[in-house]
């Protein structure tokens, strides 16, 4: 009988863990609105996700527009809700660790993404490798360079992401280990406040008055510093532009791309880590241990390894592969580009 009993008791209680988890509220917060990408594929992907694997779970969307304080109070705001999962991708690493305390201090779960959190350990840390993207974008630009004949000690420009983003933090020390090692020298660097393109474009319009001919290259650490760069060089009348970096195949990118104003950007689509971060979400849901393949600042992680696009494979790592179409891409002034590149 007492058997019975207990056995009975084990049962109701895990058919009411099932039930929540079934029923749960997640939260999934972003930085900014200064990438495109969060609204395009970071949410819908995750929201996708969510569905297919918990159809009756709550998902929250927030995004904080760059702002600390907005993010704090988005963030008390979904575990007043009862959220018990907080993806979270924040605008200052160092003030996200807070939060984690916070969510912590409530028995709730917190997974970064994108940006890690190096101050204080969350559950859980899903992005693409940025150190390597990085190292990767670079290194591309340096092999650029050293192939079409540019000298050594010739000079680049750098422009580095947020300095309150731990992710541009890592992205940053990736270029440094490539550029390092190359023959080429940094003639300025510059840390871009909260991302955003007008800042990029002020800087640089700066440096091309400062160095004018002297710079052979700009590696710029996302898509939207190098549109401001290349924006900056239009106004200053440089012809040729000299080859700029970026990351994240933003549609403008690749269209700068295929027209051979900006050399490359790194494909990584949001949807990959989106999609992981929803696993891991379920799983921490249901009260089990994600499984990392590696760790970072203290935090079980899973890193994702993505590919350089340039004019040569845009057409097989973009088109092919179905992360853009050619309607999305090769409109008005980029359809002969297009073309002559095989894309349609």
């Amino acid at each position: 009988m007492t058997y019975k009993l207990m056995l009975t008791a084990t049962v109701a209680a895990l058919t009411a863990t099932v039930a929540a988890a079934e029923s749960a509220t997640v939260a999934f917060l972003m930085p900014d609105q200064a990438s495109t990408r969060y609204e395009q594929h970071d949410f819908p992907g995750f929201k996708a996700s969510m569905d297919q694997l918990c159809p009756d779970c709550t998902v929250i969307y927030q995004n904080a527009n760059a702002d600390v304080a907005l993010q704090q109070q988005q963030f008390n705001s979904v575990i007043a809700q009862g959220a018990k999962v907080i993806v979270l991708d924040p605008v200052d690493s160092s003030a996200a660790a807070a939060l984690v305390q916070i969510a912590h201090s409530q028995d709730v779960k917190v997974i970064a993404y994108d940006r890690p959190i190096p101050d204080m350990p969350a559950d859980f840390y899903v992005s693409f490798d940025n150190e390597g993207i990085g190292r990767a974008i670079a290194q591309s630009l340096v092999d650029h360079l050293k192939a079409t004949g540019v000298a050594d000690g010739e000079g680049v420009l750098q422009i580095n992401g947020s300095p309150t983003d731990a992710a541009a933090g890592l992205i940053r020390d990736g270029i440094d280990s490539a550029l390092d090692n190359s023959a080429y020298k940094t003639l300025s660097e510059f840390d871009t406040p909260d991302w955003a393109p007008p800042k990029a474009q002020e800087w640089a319009a700066g440096q091309i008055t400062r160095f004018g001919s002297e710079i052979k290259g700009i590696v710029a650490a996302n898509d939207g510093t190098a549109g401001g760069a290349i924006a900056a060089m239009k106004a200053a009348g440089v012809d040729p532009l000299p080859p700029v970096t970026g990351n994240d195949a933003t549609i403008a990118a690749l269209q700068l791309i295929i027209a051979g104003d900006q050399y490359n950007t790194i494909s990584k689509p949001s949807e990959i880590v989106a999609e992981a971060a929803a696993k891991v979400a379920m799983t921490l849901i249901e009260g089990g241990t994600p499984e990392p393949t590696t760790t970072l600042y203290d935090t079980p992680s899973q890193l994702f390894v993505p590919a350089v696009v340039t004019q040569e494979n845009i057409k097989a790592e973009i088109f092919d592969a179905g992360i853009q179409t050619a309607a999305e891409v090769c409109t008005g002034e980029y359809a002969a580009a297009c073309a002559e590149l095989g894309i349609e």
